[in-house]
């Protein structure tokens, strides 16, 4: 699984990045800091089933703090966009074939107003973010375009004159970027596209098949970052009259970047999320540093938390519809090395027991006997659904 972090430039884009994964990577004020795609890991927060047993637990990848188990996800920061990227305009089309992997999109927007549309800072409250949902989601539209339009009147000749199917072909032309058959096809009908008449499918039409595939396949939540700037509160509450059905978190990544090198230097005890901090080293503060945590603090106060780790739990608990599920022994919750319940799998809600088996490893999948929930200690099949925070054990044949 992979979560791609997009925005145009200088929204606090990297900044965000380096929040969530810690990584080394360039930030500066000014458009195209970012060149290269920078790859991390950031870590998606689920309530640790290790305290259902009254244990720590002592994840093998990962960790947990107080309960709370950080569960690491990929992500992938690519060059700012700008309008007419899809024409090469900016970084050009190069950083967005560099998202075909991404499962979700993290949409890195300025909510203070203080970006314009080039990338270039502006006075505060000057500049609409509302374009900036408005124009990411119209690049991304023409980027699917435009691999669907790449040989698209050779492409229909011959599957008018074949009689192939046109589900099954435009799929293997977008299975690049996450598209399938039955996808295009739910597609297709939605659109009301007559699939024997391909040839004459217009450009217009074209166009909203590929918003629709984009929209399924590249699933996005919308960082409103910034918000720690004055004006940028009154400029969410508008966002949310305008886009009543988006997934907007408002956050501020400075914040949460501050405080999680600030807990690296066991400055304070932070945990990623919560709506507070301890500080444990004031003696080594200085008098910028104590004023920058209050600063924090009052944020935290108002907003109930950066929302950094917000943004990246929505990405994957709301957008991808994943859940926490947890291998363990009825009667043993370590590993052979002694690990108490080392690992935490993200899958799909409605997985059954024989979908758990199958992620651990194919063998236990079609080896697969029974599975019993180590909570209830109560056998369960192989069409059994599971439930977040279920712990399970496989039973297979040897």
């Amino acid at each position: 699984m992979q979560i791609g972090v997009v925005g145009k430039p200088n929204t606090g884009k990297s900044t965000l990045f380096k929040a969530m994964t810690l990584a080394d990577v360039y930030i500066a004020n000014y458009p195209f800091a970012t060149i290269k795609p920078n790859s991390g890991v950031g870590y998606v927060k689920v309530d640790c089933a290790d305290k259902f047993f009254g244990v720590q637990c002592n994840p093998r990848v990962g960790f947990c703090i107080e309960h709370k188990r950080f569960v690491p996800i990929e992500l992938i920061d690519v060059a700012g966009l700008v309008p007419g990227a899809h024409e090469g305009k900016g970084m050009g089309n190069q950083f967005l074939d560099d998202l075909n992997q991404a499962d979700a999109l993290i949409h890195v927007i300025d909510c203070s107003g203080s970006t314009n549309d080039e990338g270039k800072p502006v006075e505060p409250g000057s500049y609409d973010p509302a374009n900036d949902i408005i124009f990411l989601e119209k690049e991304l539209d023409y980027w699917y375009l435009r691999i669907i339009q790449k040989g698209w009147q050779k492409f229909a000749r011959e599957i008018q004159q074949t009689h192939k199917e046109i589900q099954k072909e435009l799929a293997n032309q977008l299975s690049g970027v996450g598209a399938d058959e039955e996808m295009v096809d739910e597609v297709v009908k939605k659109l009301g596209l007559d699939p024997t008449k391909v040839i004459e499918w217009k450009e217009e039409e074209l166009f909203k098949l590929a918003s629709e595939l984009r929209n399924r396949t590249k699933p996005m939540v919308i960082a409103c970052n910034k918000m720690d700037i004055e004006g940028a509160a009154e400029k969410f509450e508008q966002l949310k009259k305008k886009f009543p059905d988006y997934r907007l978190i408002p956050c501020s990544a400075e914040s949460e970047l501050a405080l999680k090198e600030a807990q690296k230097h066991e400055l304070i005890k932070y945990i990623p999320g919560e709506g507070d901090f301890e500080i444990i080293g004031e003696s080594k503060l200085n008098e910028k540093q104590k004023t920058a945590l209050e600063f924090i603090k009052e944020g935290l106060k108002r907003f109930g938390s950066t929302g950094v780790q917000q943004v990246i739990d929505t990405a994957v608990f709301d957008v991808l519809d994943l859940m926490p599920i947890f291998p363990g022994g009825v009667n043993k919750l370590a590993d052979q090395n002694g690990n108490i319940m080392p690992d935490c799998f993200l899958l799909k809600k409605d997985s059954t027991a024989l979908d758990f088996a199958y992620k651990i490893h194919t063998d236990l999948g079609n080896k697969f006997i029974r599975a019993i929930d180590a909570k209830t200690k109560m056998t369960v099949g192989r069409d059994h659904k599971l439930k977040p925070g279920d712990v399970v054990e496989i039973v297979a044949d040897k």
